[in-house]
């Protein structure tokens, strides 16, 4: 039985890690419960998976819980702050973190699971746009496992040799004989809409994945291309990456969820239909499969596979993001901060669209040439970038 964290487990990808732990009762626990302040949620999650530890990073929040939870013999300990998601995610009972707290927030208990040697089903990108290098120097440290969960990554992960598999961090895409990792994206709401609209899109439009059901704010990082820009600078650090060992492709279908090509003309894809349960049961009982609740592919249902190259004048997110990568991380932590900060000023109606792109362009430029040595200096010029972008505003 693996007792497991979820960090992040009132969101979208916490909700369907634990439909999978529910229809895999027998093979895994859930051991403590990290979320933001959705106090209704993590009550029924209490209730139904008795952890031994809830957290909400609100106190009022916790104390509602507490609250609600009084009278019902519940033997859950409810904590209250961020400090205490470092907590959970690195306790002695704990065996597995699933990180999938969305931005920055998620850096430091994800950080804190792969210190502690725990196992990390990786969903919270910014772990890796954020300290890449630290990141994995620590995971060679400590001797913990790292399993990518996003859909990405995942497919890649499993178009890969085992040997590779079992070394993300440190693979030789020369020794597997790997050519090119293949990364598709959607393309977003907006693939097709003429550049002179975009100017005026709104938020209720950005949210509007055509395949996808995710949160608000990813939501519209997909339509910038963004979210892809994040997950080139990810699969660089999971997969050892040189600049011409990847290639962004556009993929309307989300059907390949990504792939590898081979030396010898081989090409091997991970498909599916596009719900995050796959890729999360695939990390949490690998090498094996369970059942993750989601219906086979009917290929006879397909009306096609279409594939064009990314068109960064429309993305220029997209661009921004991949030249970010090889500038360095100082460029990737700058970039993920300004993105949070333009990001929440679109969906609350303060700038347009376009800003989105200006005002992480020009926070990049000012911050590029930072000096990051250690995890504090990543959250310093993490709250700087912040300061500049909210300048920008």
């Amino acid at each position: 039985m693996e007792n497991i964290t979820v960090l992040g487990s009132t969101g979208s990808i916490g909700r369907s890690t634990l439909d999978v732990v529910r229809r895999n009762s027998d093979r895994f626990r859930v051991f403590a419960l990290g979320a933001g302040s959705n106090v209704e949620q993590m009550f029924a999650d209490v209730m139904e998976f008795k952890p031994d530890f809830a957290v909400l990073s609100d106190e009022s929040a916790s104390s509602r819980l507490k609250d609600l939870l009084a009278g019902s013999n519940s033997v859950t300990k409810i904590l209250s702050g961020y400090d205490q998601l470092s907590f959970i995610a690195s306790h002695e009972s704990c065996d597995s973190v699933m990180a999938a707290i969305v931005g920055a927030a998620g850096l430091i208990p994800a950080l804190a699971a792969v210190r502690a040697g725990k196992k990390l089903y990786l969903a919270n990108k910014e772990s890796l746009v954020m300290t890449g290098h630290l990141f994995i120097m620590a995971l060679k440290e400590s001797g913990s496992r790292i399993l990518p969960v996003d859909s990405e990554h995942n497919a890649i992960f499993q178009s890969l040799p085992e040997t590779e598999q079992l070394r993300l961090g440190f693979c030789s895409m020369r020794d597997a004989g790997v050519s090119r990792i293949l990364l598709t994206g959607s393309g977003g709401p907006f693939r097709q809409l003429p550049l002179d609209r975009l100017a005026s899109v709104t938020p209720e439009e950005a949210v509007a994945h055509p395949t996808w059901n995710m949160g608000s704010k990813i939501s519209v990082d997909s339509s910038t291309m963004m979210n892809k820009g994040f997950e080139f600078i990810e699969a660089k650090w999971l997969f050892n990456l040189n600049n011409d060992d990847i290639q962004v492709v556009i993929h309307p279908q989300s059907v390949i969820h990504s792939m590898v090509q081979y030396r010898d003309g081989s090409v091997i894809a991970q498909m599916g239909n596009p719900d995050m349960r796959t890729p999360i049961a695939r990390v949490m009982a690998y090498p094996d499969r369970i059942d993750s609740g989601v219906g086979s592919l009917d290929f006879f249902a397909l009306s096609g596979l279409s594939f064009f190259e990314p068109d960064y004048s429309r993305y220029p997110c997209l661009k921004l993001a991949i030249d970010s990568c090889w500038a360095g991380q100082a460029a990737t932590t700058a970039l993920n901060a300004a993105n949070e900060v333009a990001v929440a000023a679109f969906l609350n109606h303060e700038v347009s669209y376009p800003r989105i792109y200006e005002i992480c362009s020009r926070t990049v430029e000012r911050h590029s040439a930072d000096t990051i040595v250690d995890v504090e200096s990543v959250l310093e010029l993490d709250r700087r970038a912040r300061e500049t972008a909210s300048a920008l505003l």
